[in-house]
């Protein structure tokens, strides 16, 4: 279980890295990065608790991080 939770912290830092080299947010790398890791943990911990998945751990980390990065409002989008 440990390993997973540090495989969905590493698979959302490169999806935050890479949404931003991407051109797909432009939030800055730092801030892309920290809430692609935040919605990966809410998702783990709600995977855990109630048994939701999209399928494998790596794929919910996928998913959950793109997911944090549509939903979550900054000042510095245009």
């Amino acid at each position: 279980m440990f390993l997973v939770l540090m495989g969905t912290v590493v698979i959302a830092g490169i999806v935050g890295y890479l949404s931003e080299k991407t051109g797909f947010t432009h939030n800055g790398y730092l801030p892309s990065i920290i809430i692609c890791v935040g919605g990966a943990f809410l998702f783990y911990f709600a995977r855990i608790m109630f048994g939701i998945g999209f399928g494998s751990p790596g794929m919910n980390a996928i998913l959950s991080s793109i997911g944090a990065l549509i939903i979550v409002p900054t000042h510095w989008r245009k």
